[in-house]
């Protein structure tokens, strides 16, 4: 997925040293601080997060490794099968790999104790998109918020207790919440299939 501002080649190397992209694989370009947009999915599109209670420990370890990789989360939605977040970077992008993989391992090693089923894969892998514009920043917010109505789980977005929507609405003005809702989210290339 190519993200948002980020450099395709270096006019001094030429492309020759450029890495191939793999298409059956994400490239993750982090190019430095600042706001980005990150969707994982799980393994073959199961239902793994498929009650409260998975969601609710999704949601939880989500919570919990941004706060310790000090990434600033925005938006967040997680649904029985994928899941999407908006944050801020911290100084070291580097992070959100290491951030992922703890995660991603969390997750797995609870729902396979959970199951009985250890060493299964849980988590496929994750997309990520660098946000440089400030509309594209404010949509990809509304893209989060709203995306439990777009996989109809709820008609109104802050009915969903496993995204961000009931928060930002309780948290930010007024007038912040409905110009972030006022943008359209149909032509927002998001990996999303799910």
């Amino acid at each position: 997925m190519t993200s948002f501002g980020a450099r395709r080649h270096d006019a001094a190397l030429g492309t020759s040293f450029l890495p191939r992209e793999w298409h059956h694989a994400p490239v993750h370009r982090l190019a430095g601080q600042g706001a980005y947009i990150i969707t994982a999915g799980t393994y073959n599109k199961v239902h793994f997060f498929n009650c409260p209670e998975r969601l609710d420990l999704a949601l939880a370890l989500l919570l919990d490794c941004a706060t310790e990789f000090r990434w600033q989360l925005q938006a967040w939605a997680v649904l029985p099968n994928h899941y999407h977040f908006v944050a801020l970077l911290p100084d070291d992008s580097e992070r959100l790999g290491s951030m992922l993989g703890k995660l991603h391992g969390a997750i797995a090693r609870k729902i396979n104790l959970e199951d009985g089923i250890p060493g299964r894969k849980v988590m496929y892998q994750y997309w990520d998109s660098h946000i440089t514009f400030q509309r594209s920043y404010l949509a990809r917010l509304n893209y989060v918020h709203q995306n439990p109505v777009h996989h109809g789980l709820v008609r109104k977005a802050s009915e969903y207790p496993w995204c961000s929507a009931a928060w930002f609405e309780r948290s930010a003005g007024t007038a912040f919440v409905k110009a972030v809702y006022s943008f359209k989210i149909d032509r927002i290339h998001v990996k999303d299939d799910f």
